[in-house]
């Protein structure tokens, strides 16, 4: 099982947020590009880099950073935060980031999602945020009236095939995984899953770890490595063994 460790830029700066809300910053560095080599330095292989100036606003506004970031490191690079046009897909794949996330754009355009899956094939993962069970969007300040499980399905017939699934409520909080929604989830389509949202300790991670059969083949992880609940070691050994 991957392990992604999550680097959020805002405003240049690293940090993580509450339940996605943009105001309630934690900021961990003024250099997300050093904080991306001491994940890899640690034994990261997979990095998963959002920019949230972008998710909000509906385009790229750290991405110089990300490119930074990608040019840099060894790891895979995956990232998303603000990806709504052929433009923009275009810009990201013409970088050194392995991996492209869409969202919102998913969800509102079809005719980008193909283009997007044209694109980028089976390097294109599709966020799917989710609170009480729905699809929220555009930073996930809007919600939508598709539920979690019936756009996963639909993801599916149209040939992505892989997804993030984030539990928005638990999102930075420290709360604990809602490993029943990602086993209903998982159990509900063959889409590969990368699990997000309240990772909290290295229990959060075992209980996960029991589900890679079915599909849910990663994890991100934001605050609780940043906030040192476990270390990066102790987390690849839970999840690589």
């Amino acid at each position: 099982m991957r392990l992604f460790p999550a680097i959020d830029i805002q405003n240049g700066r690293c940090v993580r947020l509450r339940r996605g809300v943009f105001s309630d910053e934690t900021v961990f560095s003024d250099n997300p590009v050093d904080v991306a080599l001491k994940w890899v330095e640690a034994g990261a292989r997979f990095l998963h880099v959002v920019d949230l100036d972008g998710a909000r606003e509906g385009e790229p506004r750290n991405f110089a950073l990300v490119e930074e970031i990608a040019a840099a490191v060894p790891a895979v690079v995956q990232f998303g935060g603000g990806v709504r046009s052929v433009e923009t897909l275009e810009r990201v794949r013409a970088s050194k980031v392995a991996r492209v996330v869409i969202g919102t754009s998913a969800l509102l355009d079809e005719a980008f999602l193909i283009r997007a899956l044209e694109l980028w094939d089976g390097q294109l993962v599709v966020a799917v945020d989710a609170e009480a069970g729905y699809v929220k969007t555009h930073g996930w300040r809007e919600r939508s009236g598709m539920t979690a499980a019936t756009f996963a399905r639909h993801l599916e017939q149209t040939g992505v095939a892989e997804i993030i699934y984030t539990d928005i409520s638990r999102d930075g909080m420290l709360e604990g995984v809602n490993v029943a929604a990602i086993s209903a989830l998982s159990a509900d389509t063959s889409l590969q899953i990368i699990a997000s949202g309240g990772v909290t300790s290295l229990a959060d991670l075992r209980a996960l770890k029991p589900l890679e059969p079915q599909g849910v083949t990663g994890v991100i992880a934001g605050r609780a490595l940043y906030e040192r609940r476990f270390t990066l070691a102790e987390a690849l050994a839970v999840l690589e063994t």
